[in-house]
């Protein structure tokens, strides 16, 4: 299902929920960052912790995991977003979004900046009022990116790894 398209230099683009089969594409975004190819692997004998995982998110409401492909059909970009009703702030729903990532060879081109638009516009359609995200220390360029679409650090993130 088409939750909505964007036309950007000469090209359009289709953002939709993910299904089971982009699995392998959604992947293969995230082992080509720098950061996560240690980490995560297109290898079929690894497949099967990525379809787990892919069930879970799908069943849960609180859950989106979209997709944007390209004329091809070619899984181009990602992003998961996840809403988190809570009692701070006046018991406000936030929307966390996370595992932002374009195909190299279009990034610059305004994909990710329509992305994130869209995500915004649909947190406050779910009714969130506020929208977070994460970022590594290390990826100044995204941090300059967001900060361009208006947002603002404003917190520091602790994670504890678990084995």
């Amino acid at each position: 299902m088409t939750l909505t398209t964007f036309a950007l230099a000469g090209q359009s683009f289709r953002l939709r929920r993910a299904v089971e089969g982009d699995v392998a594409g959604i992947v293969g975004l995230m082992a080509a960052d720098q950061l996560r190819a240690a980490v995560d692997s297109t290898a079929p004998e690894r497949r099967a912790p990525y379809l787990a995982a892919f069930h879970a998110i799908d069943a849960d409401p609180a859950h989106l995991l979209c997709v944007v492909e390209d004329a091809a059909g070619t899984v181009v970009g990602t992003m998961q977003l996840t809403y988190l009703p809570g009692l701070a702030r006046g018991g406000a729903t936030r929307q966390q979004i996370e595992a932002v990532r374009v195909s190299a060879d279009l990034r610059g081109n305004g994909l990710g900046s329509a992305m994130i638009a869209w995500a915004v516009e649909e947190a406050g359609r779910r009714g969130a009022t506020l929208v977070q995200l994460t970022s590594d220390n290390s990826r100044t360029d995204a941090h300059r990116f967001y900060e361009r679409l208006g947002f603002v650090q404003s917190h520091a993130g602790f994670k504890l790894h678990l084995a």
